[in-house]
C-alpha cells in the first residue's frame, strides 16, 4: 500500500527549503567583510578594464548619417 502524503505539509517544507536557499545565497552575497568587498570590486574593475582594452573600435560609416 502507498503512503499517504499531506500536501499542505509538503508545500510548507518546500517553502522552507526555498527560503533557506535564498537565505544562504544572501549570506554569501552580503556576508562579506569590508576587505573582501574591496577586493571583489577591484577584481571586477580589473576584469572590466581588461575587456575594454581588447575592444576593437570600428570607424563609423559616414554614408549612414543622413
Amino acid at each position: 500500500m502507498t503512503q499517504v502524503i499531506n500536501l499542505r505539509r509538503m508545500r510548507k517544507q518546500a517553502a522552507r527549503a526555498k527560503a533557506r536557499q535564498a537565505g544562504t545565497e544572501q549570506a554569501a552575497r552580503f556576508g562579506q567583510t569590508r576587505v573582501e568587498r574591496v577586493q571583489e570590486a577591484a577584481r571586477a574593475e580589473r576584469a572590466t578594464q581588461h575587456l575594454d582594452g581588447h575592444r576593437v573600435e570600428r570607424p563609423r560609416d559616414e554614408t549612414l548619417d543622413d
